[in-house]
């Protein structure tokens, strides 16, 4: 009996619940669901003209691309001839040269660090200096302006012969040794305005350009015919200097004298032209100044018949 009454409640429930209606149904609702399969896009399709930067990937949706780097032998040769071809650099303490920042000054720094190396120009300017620093081998230009240079010694520039300028404007510089410059072969600008020279070197006969005003060189501070086998000679400046005379004689090559402010006072007829020849003319000479000193111009009207602009000066 109690078999019977498990059979019966059996088939109940088995009946229950296949009777049982599907309540939650699933619905695939997709803008694709009714293309067929050869239609859908590739899901990692891409316009070909979008730009690079365009495209974003969001970071970890992305697998890496694993690829395997390949080293060829050409391009070791080509990394061991370019290493090759690297300039070496040389210790300043060697025996090979003085370094690649120059040799060593008094302070023990390479001039090049001290100052500003470009190329084969030194820069020094307004870095207190005592004294003319020890230069590269190849300069050519040195600036050395607004220091504390006292002296220039007979060595300051030895076997610089590539030497073209010097410029050591606002310094203190009172002395210079007698063959500090005429052993520089190729010295063309040589500036030392606003110093305290009372005497000027030998020079040497390559120069093109001299400032030296704002000095103190006085009557005796030019010696005679400094200036006369300057054969290259073009510019001349000695303004401010309390000179009493125009140094003389001037090279033909000359084009610019400038002896303004100082205590010129008085001219010669062949000051600049020659008196027994007046055919002579000196077409070079078109810019001379020498206002500021108390000299008539007007009392030597034959001193400017070879010239081809008149002095600027007093008339009066």
């Amino acid at each position: 009996m109690q078999t019977f009454v498990n059979i019966f409640l059996g088939l109940f429930i088995f009946e229950s619940v296949g009777a049982a209606p599907i309540t939650d149904t699933i619905i695939y609702d997709s803008e694709f669901y009714d293309l067929p399969l050869g239609e859908l896009p590739h899901p990692f399709a891409y316009d070909e003209n979008e730009q690079p930067d365009q495209l974003m990937t969001e970071i970890g949706t992305a697998l890496p691309s694993v690829f395997q780097e390949s080293y060829s032998s050409a391009s070791l040769t080509e990394e061991t001839e370019e290493e090759a071809s690297t300039p070496k650099l040389i210790d300043g303490s060697s025996a090979q040269g003085s370094g690649v920042l120059g040799p060593q000054t008094q302070d023990g720094l390479p001039t090049c660090l001290l100052c500003t190396c470009l190329g084969t120009t030194v820069y020094c300017d307004d870095r207190e200096l005592d004294s003319i620093p020890p230069l590269p081998k190849k300069t050519t230009y040195f600036y050395s302006r607004y220091n504390r240079i006292r002296k220039i010694n007979k060595n300051d520039f030895i076997n610089l012969n590539n030497l073209k300028c010097i410029d050591l404007t606002a310094n203190f510089i009172s002395e210079i040794h007698e063959d500090a410059f005429w052993r520089l072969p190729q010295l063309k600008e040589l500036v030392l305005r606003d110093n305290r020279i009372r005497r000027l070197p030998e020079l040497p006969s390559t120069l093109t350009f001299i400032d030296v005003s704002k000095n103190r060189l006085g009557r005796k501070g030019i010696r005679n015919e400094a200036f006369k086998d300057l054969y290259e000679l073009q510019r001349l400046y000695i303004t401010d200097n309390n000179l009493d005379h125009i140094p003389l004689p001037l090279p033909e090559s000359l084009q610019v004298l400038h002896l303004q402010n100082n205590n010129i006072q008085e001219m010669h007829e062949d000051t600049f032209c020659r008196m027994k020849d007046f055919n002579y003319v000196r077409r070079a000479l078109e810019d001379i100044r020498l206002d500021g000193n108390p000299i008539n111009l007007s009392k030597t009207p034959y001193a400017y018949m070879c010239l081809p602009r008149l002095p600027v000066g007093n008339l009066m």
